[in-house]
């Protein structure tokens, strides 16, 4: 057999036992060198998963979030250094929760301003929710009474955030949150544009992306994979509640969240990525900025935070996780390749040293990535 035909025969594999359907398509240098689906993006009408269907991306919206903002980084609108309160003033005067060493919390003024790279990198000490953390809970509570009032914005949510006591002093540790929700007000606040606005006409409409978005366009919501979650007694059964956020009233495009998108279109995001920013005479970034944002900013300390069980031998840059230790991740990517996932199972992966890019999808929760992923990267990279 040849790598290609084992890579059919893994993806059957996962269709049969865990996600009902799921896909994956490679490229090198621009040329598409593998593409695969097995199962059904919707088991029961019985439609098969195909180059039409679309998936829910979840937090693979981050790298095309902090590409949105690398893009304006280049047009020298803002530093990375610089305080994010220069663009996003409601930031200017933060609070920090601390203990007060008899099981009670407290706050105090952050001893220096958030940054527009901590926002990046996710040190800006603004986690999502969950937990018992005074930040978590608070966070929460503000995210509860937005949705319960029911339409608003990106902007309305990263005003109301700025309120939220911060987990830690930024700079000091690595907290998976909203940074990049701040990231894409940002890009709004310096473009003038809506960040879906900003994204189509940067990046999908110059790239020819033309079924990715936050908002159904044409057949993308009847061609969409249905999302599985696993019941108490282990059966997959369809989860259609968040499928409003794509209808054309919703009103939220989140940075960290949101968009939806074709498994080719997003190959031919990564393959941009992977080709030092050009894609077939196409110019999104420079190649040296792309080798910014894959550059480990975590130190030590913070490292010990980012503990994943599928980022082994990862750093994490600008919004990406970035390969540091082949040897300690057990796997078969060069140090710098880059990417990132999302919730319900994508994954994808850019190795720009190689031209090399590939994309896995399903939609399931609990979505098994550390198995499904690291499984997918093995066989894909078998390719080079």
């Amino acid at each position: 057999m040849s790598q290609r035909e084992h890579i059919d025969a893994l993806l059957r594999r996962f269709a049969e036992s865990g996600p009902v359907g799921c896909a994956m398509a490679v490229a090198q240098y621009g040329k598409t060198v593998y593409t695969g689906y097995a199962g059904f993006a919707d088991r029961e009408a019985a439609r098969p998963v195909g180059p039409e269907t679309t998936y829910r991306l979840y937090s693979m919206t981050k790298l095309v979030t902090v590409t949105a903002g690398m893009i304006l980084y280049e047009r020298g609108a803002f530093l990375l250094n610089e305080p994010l309160s220069l663009y996003l003033p409601e930031y200017a005067h933060m609070q920090v929760a601390v203990p007060d060493g008899q099981g009670r919390w407290t706050t105090v003024p952050a001893e220096r301003p958030i940054t527009v790279g901590d926002c990046f990198a996710m040190t800006c000490g603004l986690p999502y929710r969950g937990g018992d953390s005074p930040t978590r809970i608070a966070i929460g509570k503000y995210d509860d009474a937005l949705r319960a009032n029911g339409c608003f914005t990106l902007r309305d949510f990263v005003r109301g955030l700025s309120k939220v006591p911060l987990a830690f002093e930024p700079g000091t540790r690595w907290a998976y949150g909203h940074g990049h929700e701040l990231v894409a007000a940002l890009v709004e606040v310096l473009s003038g544009r809506a960040i879906g606005r900003f994204m189509k006409d940067e990046i999908f409409g110059p790239l020819g992306m033309e079924h990715t978005g936050y908002r159904w366009q044409g057949d993308d919501g009847k061609n969409m994979a249905v999302l599985y979650r696993r019941n108490e007694e282990g059966a997959l059964v369809p989860d259609r509640a968040a499928d409003g956020d794509f209808a054309p009233d919703a009103t939220f495009e989140g940075g960290g969240h949101g968009l939806y998108a074709t498994l080719g279109d997003y190959l031919t995001f990564t393959q941009m990525l992977a080709n030092g920013g050009t894609l077939k005479g196409t110019r999104i970034l420079g190649r040296a900025t792309i080798d910014l944002m894959r550059a480990n900013r975590l130190g030590p300390g913070q490292l010990e935070d980012f503990t994943f069980p599928y980022v082994a031998g990862y750093g994490y840059g600008l919004g990406v996780r970035t390969m540091m230790d082949p040897a300690a991740g057990g796997s078969n990517t060069p140090v710098g390749e880059f990417g990132w996932t999302g919730a319900a199972g994508t994954w994808a992966s850019i190795d720009p040293s190689h031209g090399f890019s590939a994309v896995y999808m399903h939609q399931m929760f609990p979505n098994m990535e550390e198995y499904h992923h690291l499984r997918a990267r093995a066989a894909a990279y078998a390719l080079l």
